[in-house]
């Protein structure tokens, strides 16, 4: 558990235990719940503070992040950050359709524009920014609550060119010494690390040629999947089309997933020295390294694959991991809603005006909050985030459903509406 002192202070974190006991002998009060921060009641100035190292593995979908302490090996705090990119480029390119298609039906003849959005210098676009910006809020706040003296990076770099074209040589391309590694990772993580023929996990995956190389099968990542030892050599030179005749289904998800565009591969060279940037902003020594140092790390020491098990493995500084006891945090990114005075039909046509007030009584939508009912139809206690509305009655939804109709007389924060969502 983190802990701050009346003068917010970072302290060095403490046990569960510990944390209950301070609470039941009203020694310190809950002062933030994600992450979940102690604020002790006294000043602590004297109190001796071991450093920590914040790991973060930059990923194009979830980031993970990790509160190491170098010299125990103990994680202290882990997470893992799921980013909104996607969404973000999908709702980008909804709305420049419904103009494109609304100015064309108004003003067709309209001149066209040049040199009217130059762009500033290291410029990204706004569904990369997103993950930028997602990592950046989240070390400011873990630096505000502990004790952060060093920050490692994994430093990973796709190779897009040699991946799309692996026989790519001499005046062409140069070939890089991680070209092997990151066309297997990028492999297990496209096809979720299971076999692509029967779906098998945790056992060794081989890499497949999806349109066999006997039959001009090229060695593009488009043609590369990953099979079970079984069905590789059951399914031999065969045709694709031939091997999975009597499972169509498959066949079409497996032919659309090969062709899908190397889009997480590229966000992730995208972002990697505009985040790089924003660590060395932070003041603090930035460790970087590559994914394969990061995988080798958690290999030695006999850890499972997830996001925040890679952030604690990334760099040279890994000591002996303990992760006894450790609940990594599940954070989504959800925004703050939109902005939009009126939202549209399919067609781009005005459909319903939204309400530019956000605040009701106190309370915003996205807060989470506790609110219990002692009378009435809807006695019990309910967690949840809110849906406020001017009338004062709002809904919660809750782990087990919606519940409609809760007065803001009832209703206590428990974490107010930051652009997150929780869960564990």
């Amino acid at each position: 558990m983190l802990v701050i002192d009346s003068e917010k202070r970072q302290l060095n974190p403490i046990h569960p235990a510990q944390a209950r006991q301070l609470l039941r002998n009203k020694k310190a009060a809950v002062y933030r719940r994600f992450p979940f921060t102690l604020i002790l009641k006294e000043s602590r100035s004297d109190s001796p503070v071991s450093p920590l190292r914040l790991k973060i593995a930059p990923g194009a979908k979830t980031t993970g992040l990790a509160l190491v302490n170098d010299i125990t090996g103990v994680v202290i705090f882990a997470a893992e950050l799921k980013h909104r990119g996607f969404t973000i480029r999908d709702a980008l390119t909804s709305r420049r359709q419904l103009r494109r298609s609304r100015r064309n039906r108004k003003t067709r003849y309209r001149k066209p524009r040049f040199l009217n959005r130059t762009r500033p210098q290291g410029w990204l676009a706004p569904s990369l920014q997103s993950r930028v910006d997602n990592i950046k809020i989240w070390v400011e706040k873990l630096r505000k609550f502990a004790p952060i003296e060093a920050i490692s990076q994994e430093l990973v770099r796709f190779d897009m060119q040699l991946m799309r074209n692996p026989d790519i040589q001499a005046k062409e391309y140069q070939q890089g010494t991680l070209a092997g590694y990151e066309t297997r990772e990028y492999l297990l993580e496209k096809w979720d690390r299971q076999c692509a023929y029967c779906g098998v996990k945790d056992v060794p995956l081989q890499i497949e040629h999806i349109h066999p190389r006997a039959k001009g099968g090229s060695n593009s990542i488009t043609n590369l999947t990953l099979s079970c030892e079984k069905c590789n050599t059951k399914k031999g030179t065969k045709d694709i089309k031939e091997f999975l005749k009597k499972d169509p289904s498959r066949l079409e998800k497996i032919q659309s997933l090969a062709k899908r565009p190397l889009a997480d591969a590229a966000a992730v060279n995208t972002t990697r020295f505009a985040l790089l940037s924003v660590l060395k902003a932070t003041g603090l020594p930035v460790e970087t390294d590559s994914g394969g140092l990061t995988k080798f790390n958690r290999n030695q020491q006999n850890l499972k694959k997830s996001h925040w098990l890679d952030a604690a493995c990334v760099g040279k500084s890994t000591p002996l991991l303990n992760i006894k006891g450790v609940k990594p945090l599940l954070i989504t990114a959800n925004g703050h809603g939109t902005r939009q005075s009126c939202r549209t039909d399919k067609f781009g046509f005005p459909n319903r005006h939204c309400s530019r007030t956000k605040f009701h009584f106190g309370f915003q939508t996205g807060d989470i909050v506790k609110a219990v009912v002692t009378s009435g139809k809807k006695v019990g206690e309910y967690v949840g985030r809110i849906a406020t509305r001017a009338t004062g009655s709002f809904n919660i939804s809750t782990k087990n459903g919606l519940v409609q109709g809760i007065s803001y007389k009832h209703c206590k924060h428990i974490h107010k509406k930051d652009g997150y969502s929780y869960a564990f």
